[in-house]
């Protein structure tokens, strides 16, 4: 399990996808002082009072306290904005959802 110390939910549009299940995907975007870590995609979600806990297609689980939405860093910030302008460029949208966001309408 991964407890990170800041994370984010970001969307994954690709109209252009083979795959109808690849053109939306969701990824955890976890991040702490000194580094950061993406998912695979989201695959199921359970959440409780503390808690949202995001498990990838890959089996990974990421426990995520419902307070800590957001990045831990300005280097992490750095690396999320590249990767959404690499992606953007490449015509895929991708964007962070908002803290508001009601987790179990993903899956």
């Amino acid at each position: 399990m991964t407890v990170p110390e800041k994370w984010l939910v970001i969307v994954i549009e690709n109209p252009e996808a083979e795959e109808p299940m690849h053109r939306v995907v969701h990824k955890v975007f976890a991040s702490w002082d000194d580094s950061w870590k993406m998912n695979s995609g989201i695959d199921r979600i359970m959440e409780d009072d503390k808690s949202v806990d995001f498990y990838g297609y890959s089996g990974s689980h990421y426990s995520c306290n419902k307070r800590s939405y957001g990045v831990s860093t300005s280097y992490a910030q750095n690396v999320l904005d590249n990767i959404i302008k690499m992606a953007n460029d490449n015509g895929i949208v991708m964007r962070v959802l908002s803290e508001d966001t009601d987790w179990m309408e993903l899956t």
